[in-house]
């Protein structure tokens, strides 16, 4: 999964992205001090991990992995090459999905281009430097297909489809909110990597003092939260400057740190669990002597599929899996209790891998 930190200049963006990959990006008061994009490698937390490999004494342990990329903080008229321009747009259209870091605080040592605090204002000049650079890549593809349409009629079907979308930017609605009709007609505007199709999560960036209430009396926030209800987008509030300062502590100081704030989680655990779920993600699990590791799939994935991300072998001879929940294995103790308890299940080509599952593949090619 590759998620790409988006914003407007001083939102707390690079600050966020250093707190969780431990990155070097430069962090300053002004505009555009991330000159290329920052990326960076992050392990998704995943207690069950912990203790399948204290179970079977795993020699490896493998967790999930997220890709952040940091994005040059964006202004009004980027799309037209205003500030770093074009170039920061590009490297977006590579990510899976878009996290809007929107600042939701005051603070008058930290400068803003805007002058004021005001969330959707910032929301909407991001989003609209998104659609004018959708609007073009749109135009020129229209360009083309309008041309070959007059000759290939099997052309004239996408011609439709970029009209569409093209209406319906030039009306404010996001390439995300447009229906298609089928599932090919999805997988097309997917091939086009709009910026406006991408789901977007937003994190809200709030002052220390508004983090134990999940951001509730903070009026930005509630903002931020109405904004994005409409659109069917997920928001996760954190505090950047918080998240840097636990970033270098070990897991049981960082827990001790947050419930001294009275936060349950770090706002990286927040972003995964909101990214996942945004995305539609689960975790399967595969366990042994040599390794525990975690797999990420899409929810709905059928074992064969699930198998061909270990190996295209696994999915090219699969034969069946044995199954068992992971609350089962860990609740007797052993994968040959659970055996015993008629609780491994052995699962064909149609079973459809649910989250937490401990899967044993076997195949043959």
């Amino acid at each position: 999964m590759k998620l790409g930190i988006v914003g407007l200049p001083n939102v707390g963006k690079s600050t966020l992205f250093n707190s969780m990959t431990l990155g070097k990006a430069e962090a300053a008061n002004y505009p555009f001090c991330t000159i290329d994009p920052n990326v960076g490698i992050v392990t998704v937390p995943d207690e069950r991990l912990t203790k399948l490999t204290e179970l079977y004494d795993s020699a490896k342990t493998t967790p999930a992995v997220i890709e952040f990329v940091d994005i040059a903080g964006l202004v009004r008229g980027a799309s037209k090459g205003e500030g770093l321009g074009n170039k920061f747009l590009s490297h977006i259209r590579e990510v899976d999905a878009i996290v809007h870091v929107v600042r939701c605080f005051e603070d008058t040592n930290v400068v803003h281009v805007d002058g004021s605090i005001d969330p959707i204002r910032d929301i909407e000049t991001i989003e609209l430097e998104l659609v004018f650079s959708d609007l073009e890549i749109l135009e020129r593809r229209i360009a083309k297909v309008t041309k070959l349409a007059k000759s290939d009629k099997t052309m004239r079907h996408e011609l439709e489809i970029l009209e569409k979308l093209k209406d319906g930017l030039e009306q404010g609605v996001s390439a995300r909110a447009i229906e298609m009709e089928t599932p090919e007609d999805k997988a097309f505007v997917e091939s086009l990597t709009l910026l406006t199709a991408k789901p977007v999560l937003y994190a809200a960036n709030v002052a220390e003092e508004d983090l134990a209430d999940d951001g509730k009396s903070n009026p930005f926030v509630a903002k931020v939260r109405e904004f994005a209800a409409k659109e069917g987008s997920e928001v996760f509030v954190l505090c950047a400057k918080i998240e840097e300062e636990i970033a270098d502590l070990d897991e049981a100081d960082k827990k001790e740190f947050l419930a001294d704030l009275g936060v349950a989680d770090s706002g990286l655990d927040r972003l995964i669990a909101a990214s996942y779920q945004l995305l539609g993600l689960i975790s399967y699990l595969t366990a042994g002597p040599q390794e525990s590791r975690a797999w990420t799939i899409p929810a709905g994935t059928k074992a064969p599929q699930a198998a061909g991300k270990i190996h295209s072998d696994f999915e090219r001879g699969f034969i069946r899996a044995e199954v068992v929940a992971y609350d089962d294995l860990m609740r007797l103790g052993s994968y040959n209790a659970a055996k015993e308890a008629g609780l491994v299940r052995s699962e064909g080509k149609e079973y459809v891998v649910k989250d937490g599952d401990v899967i044993l593949f076997r195949f043959n090619v």
